[in-house]
């Protein structure tokens, strides 16, 4: 079953409830969960659960969505990194150009990390970037802080449209 997020707006709470409940009183026994999508999006005015399904996924930006204009919003017109992000997914969406930017399959000091980080910021906070490259699983680090590896992964699709926004600054 997907986990989408599917956004209802409902301007009339007393209509939506009375025709809910007369669909639920016209069964012997509790619905399932596929019909109750159903009862629910019809109660609504939609003609079943996928037609409320395909309204609102092509009208409400998704979070997703959200995130990458916000994270655009951090960086300049020249693709540096002018200041850190509030929340936390877009945090970790900023971190994916520096990711890329990491040398892979390789083990790298600290000084190198920090060059690659200090090249695409605009403000004095490395540090912050190279720890929060850890906290959000794109790089490992030995305990005593001396060698530095990239984590191999796909990157989601909004790092990829991040990434792809900033090489053309």
């Amino acid at each position: 079953m997907s986990k989408d997020v599917i956004p209802l707006y409902v301007a009339d709470v007393s209509a939506f409830t009375k025709t809910l409940r007369a669909a639920l009183s016209d069964r012997d026994s509790l619905p399932g969960h596929a019909t109750m999508l159903t009862l629910v999006a019809k109660a609504a005015g939609f003609q079943n659960h996928q037609h409320l399904k395909a309204d609102t996924s092509a009208t409400a930006p998704t979070l997703d969505e959200l995130a990458l204009k916000r994270a655009l919003r951090v960086f300049d017109e020249n693709g540096l990194m002018n200041r850190w992000p509030k929340w936390t997914k877009v945090q970790g969406l900023c971190l994916w150009p520096f990711w890329a930017r990491l040398p892979a399959h390789q083990d790298i000091s600290e000084k190198q990390v920090n060059e690659v980080l200090k090249a695409g910021l605009g403000f004095d906070d490395h540090v912050l970037l190279r720890r929060s490259l850890i906290d959000h699983k794109l790089a490992t680090r030995t305990i005593d802080g001396r060698v530095y590896r990239r984590i191999e992964q796909r990157p989601t699709p909004e790092a990829l449209a991040l990434m792809k926004r900033l090489k053309e600054c």
